[in-house]
């Protein structure tokens, strides 16, 4: 009897601690957590690889929105090029174009494009596009606001090369510019080390040429990852 007793007493311990896990309120709770990435262990505490369970991101992520208000994640580039962004909160009507967005500020002593003295840096909305990463059912939409970088003064960073840009185009409205781009990166395999196509601890036996711009199976490799 006393072990039996037990047994129930832990079973409850179990059921109303479960019922305060963000999957217990969800039709699909029970299968959820068999097959959530967390598997009960600790998140990692090194810088960068921390993570959270997929059911747990999807609940919080799938949380209506209000329809009064949107997120607009303003981006801009930093001293070296990098992206950096962060979100405000906007009533939708400021989104309706780029001269109704407000400006916003930022600390640049830590993106390396101020003193720590003098920190504040202005961003000034250049373009609006859809949140790809924000997504809405409600039929209002969630933005990324592209910004360049001004000093309070007025004066643009030496990082905002949109200003330069901006400067050489102005007056020549007739004119037409091209811009080339060219994308190059490498695909590995899951170890991380070894290139799509290569041999295990090894390098191809053919020098690079076949393989470049190439066709054919035996040549190209990843190309439906590249194409999707």
């Amino acid at each position: 009897m006393k072990i039996s007793t037990a047994i129930l007493g832990v079973i409850a311990a179990l059921g109303s601690v479960s019922a305060f896990s963000p999957t217990a309120f969800s039709p699909t709770a029970f299968t959820a957590r068999h097959g959530t990435s967390l598997q009960m262990s600790l998140l990692s505490t090194q810088t960068g690889k921390a993570s959270l369970d997929s059911d747990v991101v999807e609940r919080y992520a799938s949380l209506p929105y209000p329809k009064d208000k949107i997120l607009a994640e303003y981006v801009w580039a930093d001293a070296v090029g990098n992206l950096r962004s962060k979100t405000r909160t906007l009533d939708p009507k400021k989104a309706e174009s780029v001269d109704t967005l407000p400006q916003w500020n930022f600390d640049g002593s830590s993106t390396d494009q101020a003193p720590g003295d003098d920190s504040e840096v202005i961003l000034r909305p250049c373009r609006i596009f859809k949140d790809p990463f924000h997504p809405r059912n409600d039929g209002i939409d969630n933005i990324l606001v592209m910004c360049d970088t001004w000093t309070p003064a007025g004066e643009p960073l030496p990082s905002n090369t949109r200003a330069t840009a901006a400067k050489a185009f102005d007056g020549k409205e007739g004119e037409e510019p091209w811009f080339g781009l060219e994308q190059e990166f490498t695909l590995f395999n899951m170890d991380q080390r070894t290139p799509l196509g290569w041999p295990a601890n090894g390098f191809p036996v053919r020098p690079q040429g076949p393989y470049y711009c190439s066709v054919g199976p035996e040549n190209n490799f990843g190309r439906h990852i590249t194409d999707s």
